[in-house]
């Protein structure tokens, strides 16, 4: 058997194989898969995001503070420890919503009302409205509270509620505003006090309040709303207004009034605001979809008390009503319900007002409360009527005499014997000239009166009565597609039916006042043409101008003239006598006349020297 050989060139390349084998398995680095950098990777991002946000704020509120130390200075610390948001306040009658900044009303909702497009009714909103107070600091800052950060603290005691904004210097050193709400009250108190700020506010610069509004549309004319939209204040115990687009500097004001018609925001103070300087701007003009009426300010300085502000002030507002704001004693806001001067508002305060009252107390529709105060004012009146009816027979009865006076004195050469002889049978018939003026001249009072009444009383305001929805403004039967000039762009139907009332009421008075002039006399007027043309005249006015007018002011004038014409026919068919009347005149005439008055004898006198010289003066020019 063969035996086998040792190969040595086999077990060389065994050795280098195995040598290279281990060389490659000792060099060999692990593959790292995507999933474990990418792990990797966002372990370290993560990382440095955690020290950016640690790192971060701290650096940030380092330089806040330094930017709000240079803008504000000692108010900087207020500012860094408040934040911006809203508080609201609210009782059954009026929400307000108060921001932060600013520590102002934003936002003024009277709750029981709307606006004439069924919206809720704001006074203030969207910024109309903002409240500020303007001074300057020791070190040399000026500042202005509306910008400015207040921290809120609101706590309630029983059913008042009290809202503390404070602007901070620090805890114990703050300019506060304090809101104090009332449940079944309009009015909100309101205090602007400092406190430890002696060596902080500035007393040699001014310190300024500063309010200003934009007063909401929230009525159907806006004509209407802006004509009884007024700027009011009060200063020395009177009230006073600002024309439009007026503007006034005025000491000693203890409250101002920015009324829109039926609603009116006012800021009153214990203390008056000296050299306040007040503005009126008509902003709405003629634009028929304006938003805005009216433009009020005012810019007032506030007065330092031992190197503190302490004014105690108040808010109201809600409705123009003058029943609510009579209640309110010693204030004078019942003014501003605009019922008209001298007696006028004393026939509105005195008369109409106690009657509306009395009758809205067991009546519920609005219309029929007017109805029934035309019925009152037509029977306090038939007095005066009846008297302008008996002097219009008196003057029928004698007028064959004043016609044979015209005839037996002819001529401009004796018109004033003429005239002196009619006095004469007037004064024997008891008849006198005044006698049919003094009844129109007594019921003009009563006229203008409630002219102011039925357009500025609020309860009338969207009441409902037939056709017409709202009783405070214009009713609107036709809707035309364009605008007459003076007349408008609607067909009111209360109007029409009051001109035309007026027309058969004239119609009947002509008569009455054609009895109650004196015969035509040569060189005089005839008093009975221009009568003619009245009867058509004052309904046309009648109609033009009340159009666009309150519908419950034109439903009275149509009730009151039929009212009128119907007493007039009772008078004249039932209660005058025409024979009665003649046979008292002619007993009157039997008797001797009266002492005459030292003033019907200066009268006389005073007529027979010019007859005399009216002779003298017709003999001289005979002569020539």
């Amino acid at each position: 058997m063969e035996q086998k050989k040792f190969d040595f060139n086999s077990f060389i390349g065994m050795i280098l194989l195995g040598g290279i084998l281990m060389w490659w398995m000792s060099n060999r680095t692990p593959e790292v898969t995507p999933e474990t950098t990418t792990q990797t990777e966002q372990t370290s991002e993560a990382s440095t995001v955690q020290n950016n946000l640690t790192e971060t704020p701290i650096l940030n509120d380092s330089l806040q503070q330094i930017a709000l130390k240079n803008k504000l200075g000692a108010f900087a610390y207020g500012a860094s420890t408040s934040k911006e948001g809203n508080t609201t306040i609210e009782n059954k009658l009026v929400k307000l919503t108060i921001d932060n900044k600013g520590g102002q009303i934003t936002e003024a909702l009277i709750k029981d009302f709307k606006t004439y497009d069924s919206l809720p009714l704001y006074l203030i909103k969207d910024k109309n409205a903002s409240f500020n107070i303007n001074f300057g600091t020791t070190d040399n800052r000026i500042l202005n509270t509306q910008d400015l950060l207040f921290s809120p603290t609101l706590t309630k005691n029983g059913d008042t509620q009290v809202l503390s904004l404070k602007l901070k210097v620090s805890e114990d050193k703050f300019l506060e505003y304090r809101y104090e709400m009332k449940e079944g009250d309009y009015r909100i108190g309101f205090a602007v006090r400092s406190q430890g700020l002696s060596n902080v506010i500035n007393s040699s610069q001014a310190i300024n309040l500063d309010w200003n509004l934009k007063g909401f549309r929230h009525e159907k004319s806006l004509k209407t709303e802006n004509m009884y939209s007024y700027y009011y204040y009060k200063t020395d115990d009177e009230v006073e207004y600002l024309q439009m687009n007026d503007d006034e500097a005025v000491s000693d004001v203890d409250w101002v009034a920015y009324k829109q018609h039926f609603f009116s925001s006012i800021l009153s103070s214990k203390t008056p605001f000296n050299n306040a300087n007040l503005k009126s701007v008509d902003f709405a003009g003629e634009e028929k979809d304006s938003v805005f009426t009216k433009t009020y300010g005012i810019k007032a300085p506030l007065a330092l008390t031992n190197g503190e502000l302490n004014y105690d002030m108040q808010w109201f507002y809600g409705p123009t009503d003058y029943n609510l704001l009579s209640t309110y004693e010693g204030t004078n806001l019942d003014e501003i319900t605009d019922l008209g001067w001298g007696i006028f508002g004393f026939l509105n305060r005195t008369i109409f007002y106690p009657v509306f009252n009395l009758l809205k107390g067991f009546i519920g529709n609005f219309g029929l409360i007017i109805i029934l105060m035309t019925i009152v004012v037509r029977i306090i009146m038939s007095p005066v009527l009846y008297k302008s009816y008996l002097s219009s027979a008196k003057m029928k009865v004698i007028r064959p005499e004043l016609t044979a006076l015209n005839e037996k004195y002819p001529g401009k050469e004796n018109a004033m014997k003429r005239q002196q002889e009619t006095m004469a049978i007037q004064r024997k018939a008891g008849v006198s000239m005044m006698s049919g003026c003094i009844p129109a001249l007594l019921q003009m009072p009563v006229f203008f009166a409630l002219f102011r009444f039925f357009p500025t009383n609020i309860d009338f305001r969207q009441k409902s009565f037939l056709w017409a929805n709202d009783l405070s403004s214009y009713d609107t039967v036709f809707q035309l597609p364009f605008k007459i000039p003076f007349y408008g762009d609607h067909v009111s139907l209360f109007p029409i039916l009051a001109s035309v009332a007026i027309f058969f009421y004239m119609r009947m008075n002509q008569s009455q006042q054609a009895n109650m002039q004196a015969p035509t006399q040569e060189g005089m007027p005839d008093m009975g043409k221009m009568m003619k043309y009245m009867i058509y005249f004052s309904p046309i006015m009648m109609l033009f101008f009340f159009n666009n007018y309150a519908s419950g002011l034109s439903l009275y004038y149509f009730i009151s003239n039929l009212l009128t014409i119907a007493i007039m026919l009772v008078i004249k068919n039932y209660v005058i006598d025409e024979d009665k009347i003649h046979a008292k005149i002619e007993e009157n005439k039997k008797r001797p006349e009266k002492k005459k008055s030292k003033f019907r004898e200066r009268l006389d006198t005073a007529m027979k020297q010019a007859q005399e010289q009216q002779a003298a003066q017709q003999r001289t020019k005979g002569k020539k």
